[in-house]
């Protein structure tokens, strides 16, 4: 039986936006996006698809370019070939990262997602830097996150773990898991509600295929083991690709993050640190950079006890790179506008008014 448009994550804010198209498309969700070709499932079952020539050369990047989640609005191909991505709605959240390497742009990691479940193992892997890191990320896109700690049934102190992760995420829910054993999943799929979308993110090695295979009920993903060296994992899934998940919500899995960059815009402070934050708003001076000025609050806290250094050494170090980010993208714009303008001063002398 093949869900509906609900059923796949279709909600008002997609439907207002297909009444104001001026032609009419079919709505479909990005199941598997490829270079070449895109699976979707639309409400009468799957297709494959291409994106038109014409959407593609009016992408400002490829980030803008439908990705895994995205709602796209496609045409008929001809006879019995693939169908057309002639429309791509606008994502109500996007979780992104800055692509790897020297170029200045973003990596869209999942569309239009509820819920995030960060996945984190108890052992020699977990680190509370970097569960700030995605909690930031997931923020920043609009979604709501979920902490999952794997592997409860190899911790003989899961406790100091959970503590230790809700000093840094205190608002977000923290779920106590085995993906081997089982323990914990029901608490982890009343998480999924009817429609939701959801995005597993983590390192390799902390158990996402596991946890997948779990909730979809099918061993749909390949499972590795971890290193004993570091207790780290190698890659097993390949690529980032959404599934419904029996009983209603969807699931969509993603590759171990290696690096999980900052892109945001604007400069603007890190999402998740509402305890730096609520300090900072006693210091003498608005603009306190947090590093020895009279008055400062932060290092008061610090110096009383009630903020943990390295927390403050966090947020620090995640709004350098918001502010380096930021200038970068700066210097990219005016590159991009003044290679605009050269473009229009090369047609107009090509065709000059006679």
């Amino acid at each position: 039986m093949q869900p509906d448009l609900v059923g796949l994550g279709w909600t008002p804010f997609f439907a207002s936006q297909l009444a104001c198209l001026k032609d009419a498309v079919q709505p479909a969700r990005v199941v598997l996006a490829s270079a070449s070709r895109h699976h979707v499932q639309t409400a009468d079952g799957p297709r494959i698809a291409v994106v038109s020539g014409r959407l593609a050369h009016e992408a400002a990047d490829r980030a803008a370019l439908p990705t895994v989640g995205d709602w796209v609005g496609l045409r008929p191909g001809d006879g019995a070939g693939p169908s057309y991505i002639v429309h791509t709605f606008a994502r109500s959240t996007c979780l992104r990262r800055k692509a790897a390497g020297p170029t200045v742009e973003a990596q869209v990691l999942a569309a239009n997602i509820d819920k995030v479940f960060i996945v984190t193992s108890l052992n020699a892997d977990f680190n509370l830097r970097r569960i700030e890191r995605y909690i930031d990320a997931v923020l920043d896109s609009g979604a709501r996150p979920v902490l999952v700690l794997n592997k409860a049934d190899v911790c003989p102190d899961p406790e100091r773990y959970i503590d230790a992760a809700r000093d840094v995420a205190p608002a977000a829910p923290i779920a106590l898991v085995s993906a081997l054993s089982g323990a914990g999943l029901d608490a982890l799929r009343a998480e999924i509600g009817a429609g939701e979308t959801i995005a597993l993110v983590g390192s390799s090695g902390v158990g996402k295929s596991a946890l997948s295979n779990r909730l979809l009920g099918a061993e749909v993903q390949l499972e590795g083991a971890i290193r004993a060296s570091d207790e780290r994992g190698r890659h097993t899934t390949a690529h980032r690709e959404l599934f419904l998940i029996p009983g209603g919500g969807l699931l969509i899995d993603t590759p171990g993050i290696r690096e999980l960059g900052v892109w945001s815009a604007g400069g603007s402070a890190p999402a998740g640190f509402d305890d730096v934050e609520a300090h900072a708003a006693a210091c003498r001076f608005r603009d306190c950079a947090h590093d020895g000025e009279p008055g400062c609050a932060v290092l008061r806290a610090i110096k009383d006890g009630d903020l943990d250094p390295e927390r403050l050494g966090a947020y620090l170090k995640l709004g350098a790179e918001r502010r380096h980010l930021a200038g970068q993208q700066d210097v990219r714009a005016r590159i991009e506008e003044k290679r605009r303008w050269k473009q229009i001063s090369k047609q107009m002398r090509a065709n000059p008014k006679r």
